[in-house]
């Protein structure tokens, strides 16, 4: 039986590769970060957000904080997916993360990332893009 049943806004299947591992063969704890980011940035993608646009527009969306809980550990080859949830509370976009190896179902990694908008050098309550991930938030 699968671990995680979960539902997810979004999931993104990623595989490690071998340069990732440490010399016992296992994800060196900074590659999760790695993974993270890119299902953020997948997911804002599949619903027409682009980082260049965004910031060619002086928009940026900053991580202002991070929460990893280390579960089962990924090795080199295995295939996984980052799957993501998203929430707003005030000027913050709270991205619930899950990493999860497909081979059995088992988490590898939870995490809260907790990011901000800015724009002009400030934080921003609103911004043109938030109508885009709204249909989205738990």
């Amino acid at each position: 039986m699968k671990e995680n049943t979960r539902e997810y806004v979004y999931k993104l299947r990623l595989k490690v590769r071998d340069y990732e591992c440490d010399i016992e063969g296992v994800v060196n704890n900074a590659n999760y970060q790695h993974y993270l980011e890119c299902g953020r940035n997948e997911f804002l993608r599949s619903i027409g957000i682009e980082y260049r646009e965004c910031t060619a527009n002086d928009w940026l969306f900053m991580v202002s904080r991070i929460e990893m809980r280390f579960k089962t550990p990924l090795r080199g080859g295995e295939e996984f997916d980052v799957c993501v949830n998203l929430k707003r509370e005030g000027v913050r976009y709270i991205v619930f993360e899950d990493i999860i190896r497909v081979s059995d179902g088992k988490v590898a990694v939870n995490a809260v990332v907790e990011c901000i908008a800015v724009h002009g050098g400030r934080i921003a309550k609103e911004t043109p893009y938030d109508h885009l991930m709204e249909p989205f938030y738990m």
